[in-house]
């Protein structure tokens, strides 16, 4: 059984073109599989190995102070669902293709998966669904918005034609919990006020949550041959690649 594991951190990489070699050696020494993104503005990605292995990777990353502390979904699957290990260098880990928006310097308020439902539950609290449309045909939270983009550095033209309330209350969640923390780091930027985040995103929401209290409709897409999950972390039977996206796809909530 390998460990499955997707992660994320905004923090400042000046360095990052030259850290690539030292992330791709340390990822084959532990026997790993997955995509790794390096850029200026942090680390992206989604690996898999042997539990002890998947460790030994993270604690090394530790050594460096700037990854002491990374957002870490966990889940389980039989066999690896990556072919390979690609260690790959972007502008961005997420792409917004708007420069200058920091997380680190300014972001909406962080909701922890046990205290989510409570928030999306407020009537007066609009739900955003930050992931593209083809995820979204998958799953999502109940009565969350749809803004219907094929990938997310569109959300900000949604944002500016479909919430012009820049003090209403507003709730986004995606997958991993990058893209909406991303998006919450943007609409601070350019004043909204009540802007909330799912922490950890879906997986963890799903990884914390019991089912028999859980509010999200259907199946959660993932960037992997898994495909998608459901409650129980487990891959769907019958999800397709040809349903989201081509067979050599890498790791990238894009």
């Amino acid at each position: 059984m390998k460990t499955v594991v997707a992660f994320y951190k905004f923090v400042e990489l000046a360095d990052y073109a030259e850290m690539r070699q030292w992330v791709k050696d340390h990822g084959l020494r532990n026997n790993l599989r997955g995509t790794i993104l390096l850029a200026p503005e942090g680390i992206n990605g989604g690996l898999s190995g042997e539990p002890e292995e998947v460790e030994a990777f993270f604690a090394g990353l530790a050594e460096d102070a700037r990854f002491a502390e990374i957002e870490r979904k966990y889940s389980q699957h039989e066999d690896h669902p990556f072919k390979r290990w690609l260690v790959r260098l972007k502008k961005e880990i997420v792409r917004m293709k708007i420069p200058n928006i920091d997380p680190n310097q300014t972001v909406g308020e962080y909701v922890s998966a046990h205290d989510w439902n409570d928030l999306i539950s407020d009537p007066e609290v609009t739900v955003v669904d930050c992931r593209n449309e083809y995820e979204i045909d998958f799953g999502t939270f109940k009565n969350a918005i749809n803004p219907r983009t094929i990938e997310f550095h569109e959300f900000p033209a949604y944002v500016e034609k479909k919430l012009p309330q820049k003090d209403a209350k507003i709730a986004m969640f995606c997958t991993g919990g990058i893209r909406c923390e991303k998006a919450t780091a943007y609409m601070k930027q350019i004043g909204y006020e009540n802007i909330y985040h799912l922490q950890g995103g879906i997986l963890k929401y799903l990884e914390e949550v019991p089912e028999e209290e859980s509010l999200f409709e259907g199946s959660c897409f993932v960037f992997d041959h898994r495909i998608a999950l459901d409650h129980n972390l487990q891959p769907v039977p019958g999800a397709t690649r040809e349903s989201a996206f081509g067979d050599d796809h890498g790791y990238s909530e894009s």
